[in-house]
């Protein structure tokens, strides 16, 4: 932090993103640019990965996909009930490149936000995962795969009845289980987004914080937060991912009359 600017400067131009446009139609370049980043490492690695696999002595980084693709599918078997090609390498693209946004993070936080303002770049946040605009985006991906898979295993008449008869199941409750089950269907989306970017952004504020500290203090308290943050990073990459699979897995199900 310079000398000549306040904690409240320091924070607010950290937490200001690279922006083009204006109101609804603004789009955050840092968040999208990191994010496309992230993907394309992430495909490229694994891809590479995939090409030159070995029945032999298999690398060190052939040993932690397969243990990461072991431990996708391990997890899809024991709560997805229905048969979708799709669900695998999903799941596996959501908990890896989730964690790539996440880690993010653990990277100093003015390391590349200064060395960008060299470049004559005025703002730069580097956790994607920390943009409400993209952990929404994916979960509104994962609400699209939702009422997708309930139309075509249920049909529109068996999603309708689920909607409509559930949980009181007769037909003069219609009206209060339609609202019901609506705002459970709404929610799901709404809380899968808000609950990474809500850990997230806590997790860049705290590191902002420590930063504002005197440089003893950064030193006592950035590396413990930084080995719990590893956990949260991790852990909530978990979760975005158990979650989608569990409703992708209720959304592919048809309940018992």
């Amino acid at each position: 932090m310079a000398a000549t600017e306040t904690s409240q400067e320091y924070i607010g131009h950290h937490l200001h993103h690279l922006t083009v446009g204006s109101g609804f139609w603004s789009v955050h370049v840092d968040s999208m640019f990191f994010s496309i980043v992230l993907g394309v490492l992430f495909c490229w690695a694994f891809y590479r990965v995939a090409t030159r696999a070995t029945t032999g002595v298999p690398s060190k980084f052939q040993c932690a996909v397969e243990m990461l693709v072991e431990f996708t599918q391990n997890s899809i078997q024991d709560i997805f009930s229905g048969s979708s090609k799709l669900i695998a390498p999903l799941s596996l693209t959501i908990f890896v490149w989730i964690f790539l946004m996440n880690l993010m993070d653990l990277i100093p936080v003015d390391f590349l936000p200064q060395a960008s303002q060299l470049l004559g770049i005025p703002y730069l946040r580097v956790v994607p995962s920390a943009d409400v605009n993209i952990t929404m985006s994916m979960s509104l991906s994962v609400f699209v795969l939702i009422l997708y898979y309930s139309f075509k295993i249920k049909g529109p008449v068996g999603f309708f009845k689920e909607l409509t008869l559930h949980p009181f199941n007769h037909w003069a409750f219609s009206p209060i289980n339609f609202l019901l089950e609506g705002v459970t269907l709404v929610a799901k989306p709404v809380s899968l987004g808000l609950r990474l970017f809500g850990n997230m952004y806590a997790g860049e504020l705290i590191f902002l914080l420590i930063a504002c500290l005197p440089w003893w203090g950064q030193w006592v308290l950035s590396l413990p937060w930084a080995i719990f943050h590893v956990l949260i990073i991790t852990l909530q990459a978990f979760i975005f991912m158990i979650l989608t699979i569990v409703y992708l897995s209720q959304a592919s199900t048809e309940e018992e009359e």
